[in-house]
């Protein structure tokens, strides 16, 4: 059977064929997703879990041996770590490759529930997942900061406008705000005071919950209209938190200046993001599964002038890391390798066969091959990164082989004296594929 007679007895089919091929392999390439590494989904869940002011010996019992009793129950579970450190957990599941992700963070979270009431009741927020990828790194950090303004203003514009907007962008999965300086205030307490006048520091604490409600008052409601009622209040500052008493000894209240001070601080101290050995906050941005990461970075970087006006004049906004810059080099490397191969096996055609027609066929057939490959992948849902390209690279010898066996034996055919047309008919027929 002579697969290639039917292509050989009909150019003109042959011509709307190839044609076809390279429209449909260039539509397929604009709209194929770049990236570092191909977009393979990892079976693993790693699971955080907090307890303000525990060591790690005592998250690791209370709280890691929990989860862990829970989440070996788990089917398709191929290995476990956690690690413990002060006040979080951190445990990492890793599945058998044929587990379903989604139907192992749902086991995961109903893991997470029945281990509910072993965890201690004083956690401020429950255990929570999330799935990970080695494709879904961050692609690019930004860095803000300010010689003048304090860090907690910063971290004002960082949370609400930045993380904010850039994070509606199209292709854009997730910011993370890193070095957060969120505003609060602490109560620092002296032991030996509440000691002499026997008051407990969970009276301290609770004094500080039930000082600050943020809960509604309730509503007017008349004849003819209804007024909602609003009481501020939270207090703003360690100066109000001072003056506010814990209990009475001897008819005389004891406030939190009596046995401490109240201070203007951080939710997080231990928190610190640094960009030019000054002090900064950082937003991580995680891009979407599928999406072109270097087009996801060109918009951002299209917008940053925007948000520099929004800015204070003292502010500065500064690119930390730029992933789609590894990318490109690395994307314009192969293909620079895969231009150059190409030339070079055109070259050695026409070297060895000194003719040129023999050629051409194959300088217009190895590009038609790659650019239609493109479709291809557009279709299976691959994506244009180094695995792929390389890939390329290598198919370019095996099509430069096969082409090479077929033109070398239709050549031998018009040295004997035959007619091109039935050179190709005769050649092509005694070529056999596997």
């Amino acid at each position: 059977m002579n697969v290639s007679e039917a292509f050989i007895r009909r150019p003109v089919m042959t011509i709307l064929l190839m044609a076809g091929l390279v429209i449909f392999g260039l539509f397929g390439y604009s709209s194929l997703p770049v990236s570092e590494l191909p977009a393979v989904d990892f079976p693993t869940i790693v699971v955080y879990a907090q307890l303000p002011g525990a060591d790690p010996d005592t998250m690791a019992s209370a709280v890691a041996t929990p989860l862990e009793n829970q989440f070996s129950t788990i089917a398709g579970v191929s290995s476990m770590t956690s690690s413990s450190t002060q006040g979080s957990t951190q445990i990492v599941i890793q599945f058998d490759l044929d587990r379903n992700i989604d139907g192992a963070a749902q086991d995961v979270q109903s893991a997470i529930s029945a281990a509910a009431h072993q965890l201690p009741q004083n956690m401020p927020v429950p255990p929570h997942m999330r799935k990970v990828n080695p494709s879904d790194s961050p692609i690019m950090y930004l860095a803000m900061s300010s010689p003048t303004l304090p860090l907690q203003e910063v971290d004002k514009y960082a949370e609400t406008l930045l993380a904010r907007q850039i994070s509606t962008l199209n292709g854009v999965a997730e910011v993370d705000v890193h070095g957060s300086q969120k505003f609060a205030v602490r109560i620092q307490v002296d032991p030996v005071a509440l000691a002499a006048r026997g008051i407990g520091i969970d009276q301290v604490a609770n004094i500080a919950n039930d000082a600050n409600p943020n809960i509604p008052t309730g509503s007017l409601n008349g004849t003819t209209r209804s007024i909602v009622v609003h009481s501020k209040g939270q207090l703003e500052n360690a100066e109000v938190f001072n003056k506010q008493i814990i209990a009475y000894r001897n008819g005389a209240p004891v406030r939190v200046e009596d046995v401490g001070r109240a201070v203007n601080s951080v939710e997080n101290k231990f928190l610190a993001s640094w960009y030019n050995q000054k002090r900064a906050i950082v937003l991580a941005i995680q891009r979407q599964p599928g999406s072109n990461t270097i087009q996801v970075v060109d918009e951002i970087k299209s917008i940053l002038p925007h948000f520099m006006e929004q800015l204070p004049a003292t502010m500065t906004l500064n690119v930390l890391y730029d992933r789609s810059k590894s990318i490109r080099d690395s994307v314009n490397d192969v293909e620079e390798t895969l231009v150059i191969a190409a030339i070079l096996v055109v070259a050695v055609i026409f070297v060895f066969l000194r003719t040129l027609m023999a050629t051409i066929i194959p300088s217009l057939a190895l590009p038609i091959a790659v650019i239609g490959t493109f479709a291809g992948m557009s279709f299976l849902g691959y994506s244009l990164d180094n695995l792929s390209l390389m890939a390329l690279t290598l198919s370019v010898g095996f099509v430069v082989d096969d082409a090479i066996v077929m033109l070398e034996n239709i050549v031998r055919h018009v040295e004997e004296g035959e007619k091109p047309f039935d050179a190709a008919l005769k050649g092509s027929k005694e070529i056999g594929f596997t």
